[in-house]
């Protein structure tokens, strides 16, 4: 993965954009409008060898620009996110609900990542993984650029085993333990994903603990994969804005939380081969 040729400011690394061919200037200006011309002629914008564009710069189609965006209004999540464990090499959070884990859309500034970024002082931490915004729990992030695809595989090649717990509703009529195996797909655009006939892409293993308490043990990691399963089979997940049915909850409002906790992650280090284990300290779901 390329580099970008600008820093990590204040926590947040440079927006990268895509060119159509031509003159960057007028592109940047049409697509963008007044606030991205400004930069251009400030001198704000480079291209991937990090040269200043200007206003006479003309770059080909799929040529890229990098500079920092304009930071959208965020209400603030107003959640603590403790550490778990920090050495030279990794960091495990506890995140809590409603923190997306890293930037995207409307959530910036308020999101796992750029919080740890500011607080530790680590611009190039990156996430290992990812937890939707609607969970809570561990989440793994590595501290340096070059440890980041070694944590990453491990998750890619289902070398983690995750655990979860969740409150639903009980169904008398379900057996547990029980295996749910589905084909999920996610499309773009889409709040839902859904599952489709096909080969299975998408296994949990599903155990009731006690009287709505479910331990969930996700053996894939397709998009919101556990919310679906449990939607499957007619116990959504409580709190769940999106299964089986999407609930327009105003922005800013945390006062329904998915009742879903990341509650454990287990894994055989890449680096060390030693052991790794590291739980929550919520308690419960």
């Amino acid at each position: 993965m390329r580099v970008a040729p600008l820093p990590v400011r204040d926590g947040l690394g440079p927006a990268r954009v895509r060119l159509r061919g031509g003159s960057v200037l007028a592109e940047l200006s049409a697509r963008f409008g007044e606030p991205a011309r400004a930069k251009v002629l400030a001198g704000e914008v480079v291209d991937a060898d990090g040269v200043v564009v200007d206003d006479a710069t003309v770059l080909p189609a799929g040529a890229a620009v990098y500079l920092y965006r304009e930071l959208p209004h965020e209400v603030p999540v107003p959640f603590d996110m403790p550490v778990l464990y920090h050495d030279a090499d990794i960091v495990v959070v506890d995140k809590p609900h409603f923190l997306a884990t890293m930037p995207r859309g409307q959530h910036v500034a308020q999101t796992a990542l750029v919080r740890l970024r500011r607080e530790l002082g680590l611009p190039e931490l990156s996430p290992a993984h990812r937890l939707d915004r609607l969970t809570a729990g561990v989440l793994l992030f590595t501290a340096r650029r070059e440890l980041r695809g070694a944590y990453q595989s491990l998750f890619a090649r289902g070398k983690v085993r995750k655990t979860y717990l969740a409150r639903a509703a009980v169904d008398p009529t379900l057996d547990f333990p029980r295996i749910v195996r589905s084909r999920i797909v996610k499309r773009r655009g889409v709040l839902q994903a859904v599952c489709e006939p096909g080969v299975p892409n998408a296994e949990t293993l599903v155990e009731l603990v006690s009287d709505g308490l479910y331990r969930l043990t996700p053996r894939t990691g397709r998009t919101h994969q556990l919310r679906v399963h449990m939607a499957s089979l007619g116990i959504p997940i409580a709190g769940d804005p999106l299964y089986p049915n999407v609930i327009d909850v105003p922005y800013g409002d945390f006062g329904t939380p998915l009742r879903l906790l990341a509650q454990r992650i287990e894994f055989d280090d890449p680096l060390t081969g030693s052991h790794r284990e590291f739980v929550s300290g919520r308690e419960g779901p």
